[in-house]
């Protein structure tokens, strides 16, 4: 299966609760919901369309936890993102958690990265890493996701907890595709290419 790490984020880049004031209010966050305003029909077929060709899912311990809490109870049959998240298999790197009370969950405990490389070699289209920032960063740095997909919204939120740490490790990407939604989410795709390339520019003098 392909790993692809999909997030949505403030142009700034944050990624911490970006569907409502109370999806994620961890370390004191109170400026969730931030996403909201700029959802529109287009946002919701270029979600839906990424979302078709997941087989799994793949989440850290926070971002399990809420999901858990909020999607089972959006039963709607003719909810396409629900009816996915709710009965395709989903894995959770925890060592925390001793079982998943999301059915199906199988808890990842001890080397998560060796464990997502060993099921990226079963058969499959995509796992799919949604929200998850922390974990989603770790993974790319060990170079085993194949794909971003990024829907970023028009708006600062200016604080919160943030896909690439100041931190992070250094790491090139080509744009598959890119496309805007009306309400001005930028529907961004990349592969990761390794280490960035650095250059000079050279300026030329006039004689």
């Amino acid at each position: 299966m392909k790993l692809i790490l999909q997030e949505f984020l403030s142009l700034d880049g944050v990624a911490q609760g970006p569907g409502s004031p109370q999806e994620d209010t961890s370390d004191g966050f109170t400026r969730g919901g931030w996403l909201v305003p700029h959802l529109d029909d287009a946002f919701l077929r270029i979600v839906t369309g990424w979302l078709d060709e997941a087989d799994a899912f793949l989440f850290g311990r926070r971002t399990y936890v809420n999901f858990a809490r909020d999607w089972p109870t959006s039963d709607d049959p003719d909810d396409p993102i629900a009816a996915k998240l709710n009965g395709l298999p989903k894995y959770v790197a925890s060592n925390s958690l001793a079982e998943g009370g999301w059915e199906p969950t199988t808890v990842l405990a001890g080397d998560v990265p060796a464990q997502v490389a060993e099921l990226k070699r079963r058969p499959g289209r995509e796992l799919h890493i949604h929200g998850s920032a922390r974990l989603g960063a770790s993974l790319l740095a060990a170079g085993l996701v194949d794909e971003l997909r990024l829907m970023v919204a028009p708006v600062v939120v200016g604080s919160g907890r943030r896909l690439f740490p100041a931190d992070g490790v250094p790491t090139g990407l080509r744009m598959l595709s890119s496309e805007t939604t009306p309400s001005g989410v930028a529907a961004q795709v990349y592969a990761p290419t390794g280490a960035p390339e650095y250059g000079v520019r050279e300026v030329r003098q006039e004689p």
